[in-house]
């Protein structure tokens, strides 16, 4: 192990080896002076073992020990600090919201002059967009599966279930005026429940067509894709259908218990320490999680097994919205989804996942900018950190943010008519090239079935995929 200036430090006698068999009690941080001498990565492995006991307490009802270890966790992390400090701080904000919700009219209280500030969501959304390649590089392999699909068609559709980024489709728009058979008219259909989004969207692709003397219009639906009603998207004979969605499908599996109305359209079934100097040879608080986590637990992390994840049925939203678009007939349907397990039915099992994800992209922003960048926090908390307070404060609808493995996608599309279009030689190579781009090389492309996997070292942390319609 490392001390935070790179020496070896820890020995047999570390503090590491009693924070197992430790009771949590009033005062026990603050009685204890060689907690506030913890070296960066010993201090890691102490937040770790608090988030996994403060958890446990919070699953089994036992409050007063849960605020016992908020105590002790509020003395270790901070929002401003090393990777695994800044990670425990929005971890045990999710922990205590998740406290508060026990007591609906204090939580409601002291939320109700909470403001949400539509321009910072967005502003926000294109830092995200900016500091990490992984939205890029969806965009890049989403564009080459349209164009590949697209190939000789004279008019074409595309629906874009999240449409948020202009300059995806303006590249589209660039590619497609540099077809040898001419472009094609095109037109979008956007969907967003923020109408500036979807203004500011029509106005850039509008002027980017003009320019390029490229025949098109553009579709505003403005709703959440669970409220969507699919015959506003105006799918017209003789045209050929794009259907792009980029972190929006797992939305659907909060409304898994709903009753499902009949489908607008006809379908059909064919069947902090920036962890990569605490360890000699471990790089990432990935990396420190994956090794250390199991034996800190000590009962409390949750079995893997994917059995635990809600079980596939026929009659949930996503399978009546999948067979929705299946009755659309698309040419090709592009997926961008989070890679990971947060959907599982106990605290403990989505604790454990979650922390492994956000843990690989806080590494990511580690290499990315420093500690004290304005933007970096702001992405941290209002992005990051509110996913994690949805994964582990809320339940029922409330909670968005059920991300699935690429796996379980594969049995969702299937069971919906939808086979798998493996992605192009090309469309994998602008992928990786596009990631060579960045400096770090942390950032990896991995193949998974015909699928983009891009990962942080060997962490999967998005997935994209291409689908189209079995006969």
């Amino acid at each position: 192990m490392l001390q935070d200036d790179g020496s070896s430090s820890v020995t047999s006698s570390s503090p590491l080896q009693i924070f197992p068999m430790m009771s949590l009690s009033p005062g026990f941080s603050s009685s204890n002076q060689w907690l506030k001498e913890l070296k960066s990565e010993e201090r890691g492995l102490y937040l770790i073992h608090l988030l996994l006991a403060c958890a446990n307490h919070v699953s089994s009802g036992s409050f007063e020990n849960a605020n016992i270890a908020l105590d002790h966790i509020s003395q270790l992390a901070s929002p401003n600090g090393d990777t695994m400090q800044r990670i425990a701080s929005y971890f045990t904000e999710a922990l205590a919201d998740r406290i508060l919700r026990s007591w609906p009219g204090i939580y409601k209280a002291l939320r109700s002059t909470k403001l949400s500030v539509v321009s910072e969501d967005i502003l926000v959304r294109k830092m995200f967009f900016e500091f990490f390649p992984f939205l890029k590089v969806a965009f890049v392999v989403t564009n080459q599966s349209i164009i590949e699909a697209m190939e000789g068609e004279k008019m074409v559709h595309i629906v874009d279930l999240n449409v948020s980024e202009p300059l995806q489709w303006r590249a589209l728009l660039q590619d497609l005026s540099a077809r040898p058979e001419g472009p094609p008219h095109l037109r979008i259909t956007g969907v967003h429940q923020q109408k500036e989004v979807l203004d500011q969207m029509a106005h850039v692709l509008t002027e980017e067509a003009e320019k390029l003397d490229i025949p098109f219009q553009f579709n505003q639906v403005v709703s959440q894709l669970e409220d969507l009603d699919v015959e506003k998207l105006r799918i017209k004979t003789g045209e050929a259908l794009a259907i792009s969605s980029v972190m929006q499908l797992h939305t659907l599996f909060a409304h898994d218990n709903e009753p499902q109305k009949k489908s607008p359209l006809p379908f059909k079934h064919s069947n902090g320490v920036n962890l990569h100097k605490a360890l000699i040879n471990q790089n990432t608080l990935g990396e420190l999680l994956e090794k250390d986590m199991g034996h800190i637990a000590n009962g409390y992390s949750p079995s893997n097994d994917t059995a635990s994840s809600p079980p596939l049925c026929s009659t949930t939203k996503m399978d009546g919205f999948l067979n929705a678009l299946w009755g659309l007939s698309p040419k090709v349907v592009v997926v961008t989804e989070q890679d990971s397990n947060h959907n599982g039915i106990t605290l403990m099992e989505r604790l454990s996942e979650s922390l492994h994800y956000y843990a690989a992209l806080f590494d990511c922003l580690e290499f990315a900018l420093p500690r004290t960048s304005l933007e970096r926090l702001k992405v941290e908390k209002m992005l990051l950190g509110e996913e994690i307070k949805n994964v582990i404060s809320c339940e029922g609808i409330e909670r968005k943010e059920r991300h699935e493995k690429l796996e379980k996608w594969f049995q969702r599309f299937d069971v919906a008519g939808f086979g798998n279009v493996p992605l192009s030689y090309y469309a994998m190579l602008q992928a990786r090239r596009l990631l060579q781009s960045y400096s770090c090389e942390g950032y990896k492309i991995k193949e998974e079935n015909g699928c983009v996997v891009i990962c942080w070292h060997d962490r999967a942390l998005f997935s994209v995929s291409s689908w189209r319609c079995r006969k």
